[in-house]
Parts: C-alpha cells; sequence; structure tokens
C-alpha cells in the first residue's frame, strides 16, 4: 500500500476537476438541449434515464474486469478514450433514435470511469481514506466553475453550445486519465466469502435500497430543474448560479467531512442527511416562486448530495474490500446512480405533463423520506 507521502494528489484531483466540469454542463443543461430539439417531457425523461440505466450494468462489468486484472486506470483511460469518441457522434443526426442510440452507446463506456477512478483514488489514499474528500472536493469545484460559465455563456449564445462544450471537456477528461498512475491493490488477505454473500447481508441489502430510493428521489431534480426554473422565470445565468450553489454547499461538506465521519458515525448522518433531503424536494415542490426558499434549498445539496456520497463511499470501501473493492464501488453507482437515477428519471417524465411539477416532486420527496425509514430501522451503527 502506498504511503501518504505518495499519493499523486494534483493529478487525482485534476481528473475530478475535468469530469465534473463535464457533468456540470451535462445535468443541468442536457435536458434543455434536448427540449430545444423539440422532445417532450416523456422523451426527455427517457433519453435522460438511458444514460443512468447504462450505470446499472457497465460499472459492474468493467469492475469485475478491473478487479481480476488490477488495471483500474487502463480501464479508466479506455473507457474516456471510447466515450469521448462515440459523443462526437451526436452531431451526426438529432432524431430521437440516433441521439438515443448515441447515448446509450457513449454512457456505456462513461459510466465505467468514475467508479474504477474511486477504487484508484482509494487505493491511493490507503488508510487515510477519511482524506477522500480533499482529493473529490476538487470535483465539486469543477462542476461550480462549468455550470456557472455554460449559464452565463447561454444568456447571448444558442443552446447549441452545449454538446461543443461537452466534447471538449471529454476530451480534457481522456488526456488526465493519462496522468494518473496505477495504484497498488488492496490486501487481498481479509476475502474469506464471495461478493455475493456480501450482498446478501440484511444490513448491505438495506443499504444498497436506502442508495435506490436516494437517486430515485433525485430523478425530477437531475432531470426538470433547469426546465421547472426557467418556466418560472428564471434567468439562465441565475439558474446556473443555482446550481452551483448547491455544489458549493457540497464543497464545503467536503472539507469537514472526514471529521464528522469518526466522530458522529455512518447511520446518524445518513438520517440527518435524508431527512433534511425530503425537506429540500418539498420546498423546491411548493416554494418554486420565491428565490429565497429556492436558495435555501439548493444549499440543502450539501446534505442530499455530499454528505451522502462521502458517507456511500465510506461504507462501499469498507464493506467490498480487497479483490472486491472495484465490484463495490461499481455496485454502489449501478444501484444507486444507476438503477435509481433511471427510475427517477422515467418516474418524473412520465408525471411531469401528467401530474404537473409539484406533485412529480412530492414524489420525490416520499421517496427521500422512506429512505429515512429504512435507514432508522435497518442500518446498524457504523464507525
Amino acid at each position: 500500500m502506498e504511503q501518504p507521502q505518495t499519493v499523486p494528489y494534483w493529478r487525482l484531483s485534476g481528473f475530478y476537476l475535468v469530469y465534473f466540469a463535464a457533468l456540470g454542463v451535462l445535468v443541468p443543461f442536457w435536458g434543455l438541449y434536448l427540449k430545444s430539439l423539440n422532445f417532450d417531457a416523456r422523451q426527455i425523461g427517457e433519453l435522460i434515464a438511458i444514460i443512468m440505466a447504462t450505470k446499472i450494468i457497465a460499472p459492474y462489468i468493467w469492475g469485475w474486469i478491473a478487479d481480476h486484472t488490477g488495471k483500474g486506470m487502463q480501464i479508466v483511460r479506455l473507457a474516456s478514450i471510447l466515450s469521448f469518441l462515440i459523443f462526437g457522434l451526436i452531431f451526426y443526426d438529432q432524431s430521437y433514435w440516433w441521439v438515443a442510440a448515441v447515448m446509450m452507446s457513449f454512457s456505456f463506456f462513461w459510466n465505467a470511469a468514475l467508479p474504477q477512478f474511486e477504487a484508484t483514488t482509494m487505493n491511493h489514499l490507503g488508510e487515510n481514506e477519511h482524506d477522500y474528500s480533499k482529493v473529490r472536493v476538487w470535483g465539486s469545484l469543477g462542476f461550480v466553475a462549468a455550470v456557472v460559465i455554460m449559464g452565463m455563456l447561454l444568456e447571448s449564445q444558442s443552446i447549441s453550445l452545449v454538446p461543443v462544450m461537452l466534447l471538449v471537456l471529454y476530451a480534457a477528461i481522456m488526456l488526465s486519465s493519462f496522468l494518473v498512475p496505477e495504484s497498488s491493490h488492496a490486501p487481498h488477505q481479509h476475502i474469506q466469502s464471495s461478493i455475493l454473500s456480501i450482498i446478501k447481508q440484511p444490513q448491505v441489502i438495506a443499504l444498497l435500497v436506502v442508495c435506490f430510493l436516494v437517486q430515485l428521489s433525485h430523478g425530477p431534480y437531475y432531470t426538470f430543474y433547469t426546465i421547472y426554473l426557467e418556466d418560472h422565470n428564471y434567468a439562465r445565468s441565475m439558474i446556473g448560479w443555482l446550481w452551483a450553489l448547491g455544489v458549493i454547499a457540497e464543497v464545503i461538506v467536503f472539507l469537514y467531512i472526514h471529521k464528522w465521519l469518526p466522530k458522529y458515525g455512518h447511520r446518524y448522518l445518513l438520517v440527518v442527511a435524508l431527512s433534511l433531503t425530503t425537506i429540500r424536494w418539498l420546498m423546491i415542490a411548493y416554494f418554486v416562486e420565491y428565490p429565497s426558499m429556492i436558495i435555501l434549498a439548493q444549499l440543502l445539496h450539501a446534505a442530499s448530495f455530499g454528505i451522502f456520497h462521502a458517507v456511500g463511499i465510506s461504507l462501499f470501501h469498507q464493506t467490498f474490500v480487497g479483490k472486491h473493492q472495484g465490484r463495490g464501488q461499481a455496485l454502489y453507482a449501478s444501484v444507486s446512480f444507476g438503477a435509481g437515477g433511471a427510475a427517477g428519471s422515467l418516474l418524473s417524465g412520465l408525471s411531469w405533463d401528467t401530474l404537473g411539477s409539484t406533485n412529480t416532486f412530492l414524489i420525490a420527496a416520499g421517496a427521500a423520506f422512506l429512505s429515512v425509514v429504512v435507514t432508522h430501522f435497518y442500518i446498524r451503527p457504523h464507525n
């Protein structure tokens, strides 16, 4: 295991910076771009769900390969190259089925990169895993910079700038992946059982259910939040700043979570985070006409993503050790951002025009509250 002084901090941070800068363009503005192509709410929900759905299987397939080869960074590099090349095909045609095919092919590789990079980062950190947030915070800063700049640009530029900026950032991700060295695998002496026997543990099943519900609740946010705000007369630059505000709050969490985890424990932090997530969706549902309330709701991104993600990464790292590590992080991505995210996007796409935006966010709040109940009753205290 590498010693703390050998951690390639800036190279790891640089990859997170450009990777999440790409997300800072994709997540807030891709739905708006799809709307400009005259797709309706159901089609937008389906197209964004495709990106999420490939996370169900792609990370686990690539995680299995990484665990058996010990070449996680080689997989990250291959995935980055192919995702860049395939995404370039988006400029060839703008029909629904072409866009769907490109997004499915692109995201199969795109979604392979991050879980393996997370495992690589944790291996580089070694016993200093609580310092993960100090590296990951640069991803949040990249997201903030991208979403603010794009929001300002789109005040005067065409929405067609979105795929162009994404292609540039995917090229940057590809180049950055070649700067990060392979890490030593975590020791394997702790492994006495199969990965299936770990997954079947009641505690792990409960954690997977919580991960699914939390990301399902984020479905309307990631799919329609920008459209929702624009429909209520928020300027695109203001929308960009609101997205950025949420991630700035997340950055603050990442700066302190390494102290909170040992002090408060995983279960307590999960209950707090998920309770605040429930409140956040209720605020967005009922108070969109009040910018001050929307600002407050965005600050709660510190809980709904920041605290939850840091706790989730830590729990999966501790649960899936040694040669199961790559698949453990892949499972986290598959169940939460994959299955949960896809279900959330599809459901919000179906309900947006039929039940309305308010009821769609109410459904999200219900899913978040259910995750609080599962955490409270079925996840044991874990330090």
